[in-house]
């Protein structure tokens, strides 16, 4: 019962921060409708789960232990981060208010952008990584622990779904798009931002 608690706890935590992934669903909701802001965080929770895998597998031990692993997946994802962000703050391009018109993202798009998001975001690789290190332990049964793992993928399906509904409500995105210049500057700095952040951070 603790332990499940505790895989709560984090995981609420972890998932409600704000972050890339965040800033990501907000932009893709408002700019492109709800059904793409919903794959995108359909995309971010598949990422969870690619965490989970490895970590289940053992690998998360070694990139716990290897500064030479974790700063590799370090600067990939900070890497990442800027390009989306840079790329965020220069979009120009209008966008249409009609949610029937065709989007820029296809929904493959819309996915893929969500999961890369999360795969290759450092963060989320510590909050599994240190997750598991914490709850699971020899006599854990593998049940439980992919049961860890599905817990933590819904509860970013969950959380980002709601953000994308709320950020997609016409009301909300015409208000949005009305300011889609400023918002994507901040929001395009803030990824970018992020990303230098994670790269200048110590491995340990």
């Amino acid at each position: 019962m603790t332990q499940l608690l505790a895989v709560a706890v984090i995981t609420v935590l972890a998932v409600i921060a704000p972050g890339a992934d965040f800033a990501m669903i907000v932009r893709n909701s408002y700019l492109h409708g709800r059904r793409t802001g919903l794959l995108a965080a359909m995309g971010v929770a598949a990422g969870v789960l690619v965490h989970v895998t490895y970590t289940l597998l053992g690998v998360g031990l070694l990139i716990a232990s290897s500064t030479v692993v974790f700063t590799v997946i370090k600067l990939t994802g900070a890497a990442y981060l800027v390009y989306v962000g840079v790329r965020t703050f220069r979009a120009r391009g209008e966008v249409e208010v009609d949610l029937g018109n065709k989007t820029e993202l296809t929904p493959f798009a819309a996915l893929r952008t969500g999961f890369l998001t999360n795969v290759l975001n450092p963060k989320t690789t510590l909050f599994v990584v240190s997750t598991f290190s914490q709850v699971v332990g020899p006599g854990t049964p593998l049940y439980r622990q992919v049961g860890y793992g599905l817990f933590m993928s819904l509860a970013h399906l969950a959380w980002f779904g709601v953000v994308a509904v709320f950020f997609s409500h016409s009301r909300m995105r015409a208000v949005l798009l009305r300011g889609q210049k400023v918002l994507n500057k901040a929001i395009g700095s803030v990824l970018a931002g992020l990303g230098v952040s994670l790269a200048l951070a110590p491995s340990h």
